[in-house]
């Protein structure tokens, strides 16, 4: 997924000061969600687990290519045999080099009369640049992406499965963006590094929402959510736009046991998928997002390369994101 990192500590670090006793104030937000007890679906890691190897053995889902296609129709497929509406989003942006790109952001929605909605999301294409690899020689390779894309992915499927079985008590829309991590190679940056060139599905659809004025309460973007020993901190876009629902996600994990994974601190500013919809859409977003300030990127050792493989994907973590989100969602009045 991905494409630049600014670890703004400091920054982050005074808008953490602003709010201190982040369990209490995470509390507070909880206050949102149903306090009467509810039937939460359990979450079947072996069934995520599956989604992300069946989208890696498209082969890398890079815009353009037969991969890329056949994938977007498979997606579209299976969401169609979950949810009552399904639609797919497509246009041609132009990539940073010009060339241009065919894209399908696809759209499933739970409950589509409802005006009381939440807002899930992920990207589902490849990079088409190992750029960060440690072999030269594979750096303009096509990334598996099985951490950085399919992750999040999966566990929107499971959670779109489960929501099949078990109607959530609100309006909930999945949105799969595309071209997301089309962005230039790492030494070809033109001109420094332009948000518009990352996350252009994401960008697109914040001006032309699937439906008319669409609004949600809040959103939540999973980005790569399947690698062995996780951690997500609090990234600084989310918590500058959205701090209540941080909170309340990482209450949530806390609750349910998954305190290992979610944790109380804070991470850096990120460019993905969730700064469009804040800023265009207005529509209050997180990030859930491996990073890691011990790497060399600030990402998980794998990012962008050619070992964001089937083998970088640990149940697991996986189990600790999905439960958490079906949580979030069925605590919801």
């Amino acid at each position: 997924m991905m494409r630049y990192f600014l670890f703004l500590l400091l920054a982050v670090t005074l808008l953490w000061g602003c709010n201190q006793n982040v369990r209490e104030t995470a509390s507070k937000a909880d206050s949102a969600v149903s306090k009467t007890p509810v039937n939460i679906p359990v979450f079947n890691a072996d069934s995520a687990y599956q989604f992300v190897k069946t989208q890696l053995d498209f082969g890398p889902r890079v815009p353009n290519t037969p991969a890329h296609e056949k994938c977007a129709s498979w997606l579209t497929a299976k969401f169609k045999t979950y949810a009552p509406e399904v639609m797919v989003q497509k246009g041609v942006v132009k990539a940073w080099n010009g060339t241009p790109l065919n894209f399908k952001n696809i759209i499933a929605s739970w409950n589509p009369s409802s005006a009381n909605r939440i807002l899930l999301c992920a990207h589902w294409d490849s990079r088409p640049y190992a750029d960060h690899d440690t072999d030269p020689k594979n750096r303009r390779k096509p990334v598996d992406a099985a951490n950085d894309g399919a992750s999040g992915v999966a566990v929107l499927l499971e959670a779109a499965r489960l929501m099949s079985n078990a109607n959530p008590a609100i309006g909930v829309d999945i949105v799969l963006f595309d071209v997301e991590d089309y962005g230039p190679p790492e030494d070809e940056m033109p001109g420094g590094n332009n948000e518009e060139w990352w996350g252009m599905g994401a960008i697109y659809w914040s001006n032309n929402p699937h439906k008319p004025d669409y609004s949600a309460r809040y959103g939540i973007l999973l980005d790569m959510v399947g690698a062995p020993g996780a951690t997500f901190t609090m990234e600084g876009v989310s918590m500058q736009y959205a701090s209540d629902i941080l909170k309340l996600v990482w209450n949530t994990a806390n609750r349910a046991g998954y305190s290992s994974y979610f944790i109380f601190e804070p991470g850096g500013y990120i460019t993905d998928d969730h700064g469009p919809i804040n800023k265009i859409r207005n529509i209050p977003t997180i990030d859930i997002i491996h990073l890691d300030k011990n790497s060399s990127t600030g990402f998980y050792p794998y990012w962008h390369t050619t070992r964001d493989n089937l083998a970088s994907i640990d149940k697991m973590t996986l189990k600790a994101v999905g439960q958490t989100l079906l949580t979030v969602i069925y605590e919801e009045k």
